[in-house]
């Protein structure tokens, strides 16, 4: 016999009495079915009811062959009686987002035409999935009209409609149903099939937010909140608006200047940061005088200050400016020339350094696996 499913008669109800029909050990958990419940299963995108039965906690709940199984923390014993306790505060919450999702994806689907091909809603807030692209500016038409049919207070109804009924009716499905469908209508806005609670009427959302948006499989992906999610949303972004404000020491409507201020200032720091680092990355070569022969020189830096003090380098010789970071046997190399091809250089003298690289014609790169003794002696020589 299938459970009574009471989340359909009446999505307001936080408590009821049930039968208990089975009660099955399931890895540390118990797997509980009931003779009525009022505990709606995943599904529909949406996430289980939690709360307890009797002493125990109901963990999640499924639905498999017309029976709604509860997972529990403890055993129950069959054949009792058990009271059920509806975590209400999560239920009321999703069913405020979940009623704002039908509102915001009839408007969409009537306005644009596009359908809602995902949609998610659990403990992470609420996220929809549509066919098609909307710009910021349409997305705020459709949020101003969303909470204007939020304060219009407009009735949310559910029922199975008869299959002559339900052919001739004009409502959305991300499936192809044909019994038992469970149609929800908010006049004037969305006609669903859905298998969730909703709330009676369109007042009890409160407030519809559209957080955020992007491109998603060709169509686009929004972050929404209601109800109270959203006043949540809302409280920790002032809280953290006050604390941006306090930290800066500006007025929360001075806060984009202050940070364009920020911004520019901390350019103007990387700018003379970079500055102080390349002079500091050139002081070796700066350090030395000009000569005829070759620079060799030796620094602990990555391959981009390497190339920086080779530029500066081969400004003070005639000949090959080599920079080496590294260790004995294990060096990393650039060598850089005004006069001297260093693809023929590298060729020709890479064998002496135990050394392979290569690169431009004015400077080249690669591996050294000589000593330091024998790379200055090299160099000192040419």
């Amino acid at each position: 016999m299938p459970t009574r499913k009471l989340y359909y008669e009446n999505a307001f109800t936080q408590s009821f009495q049930a039968a208990v029909l089975s009660c099955e050990a399931d890895g540390k958990y118990w797997d509980v079915t009931l003779d009525q419940t009022a505990f709606f299963p995943e599904g529909g995108g949406q996430t289980a009811d939690t709360g307890r039965l009797g002493s125990a906690a109901v963990l999640d709940v499924h639905e498999r062959g017309g029976l709604i199984h509860h997972r529990t923390d403890s055993p129950l014993p069959v054949g009792g009686t058990v009271e059920g306790q509806i975590d209400w505060p999560d239920r009321f919450r999703k069913m405020q987002n979940h009623s704002g999702e039908h509102i915001v994806s009839g408007l969409i689907h009537s306005r644009y035409g596009y359908e809602n091909v995902g949609f998610h809603l659990g403990g992470d807030g609420c996220t929809m999935d549509f066919s098609g692209e909307l710009t910021r500016a349409q997305l705020d038409e459709i949020e101003n009209d969303a909470n204007a049919a939020v304060w219009a207070n407009l009735p949310v109804t559910a029922a199975f409609p008869p299959a002559e009924e339900l052919a001739a009716m004009p409502y959305r499905s991300k499936l192809e149903l044909t019994e038992n469908v469970r149609i929800v209508t908010i006049p004037g806005i969305d006609m669903c099939a859905c298998c969730a609670p909703h709330v009676s009427a369109t007042g009890q959302i409160g407030l519809i937010k559209i957080l955020d948006f992007m491109r998603h499989r060709g169509g686009i992906r929004l972050w929404m909140r209601a109800g109270r999610d959203a006043l949540t949303d809302y409280r920790r972004r002032y809280e953290d608006t006050a604390a941006l404000s306090a930290l800066l020491n500006v007025p929360q409507d001075k806060l984009i200047p202050a940070g364009e201020r920020l911004l520019a200032q901390r350019d103007e720091l990387k700018h003379q940061l970079t500055g102080l680092q390349r002079r500091q990355i050139e002081a070796p070569a700066a350090a030395r005088g000009e000569t005829d022969g070759s620079l060799a020189l030796f620094v602990q830096g990555d391959d981009a200050a390497m190339r920086i003090l080779a530029n500066a380098g081969m400004e003070k010789c005639a000949g090959v400016c080599a920079v080496f970071s590294g260790e004995d046997g294990a060096y990393q190399f650039v060598m850089a020339s005004k006069t001297a091809d260093m693809r023929a250089f590298i060729k020709t003298h890479g064998p002496a350094l135990k050394a392979r690289g290569g690169g431009q014609e004015r400077m080249v790169s690669g591996r050294c696996a000589a000593a330091r003794a024998e790379i200055e002696a090299f160099f000192a020589a040419i």
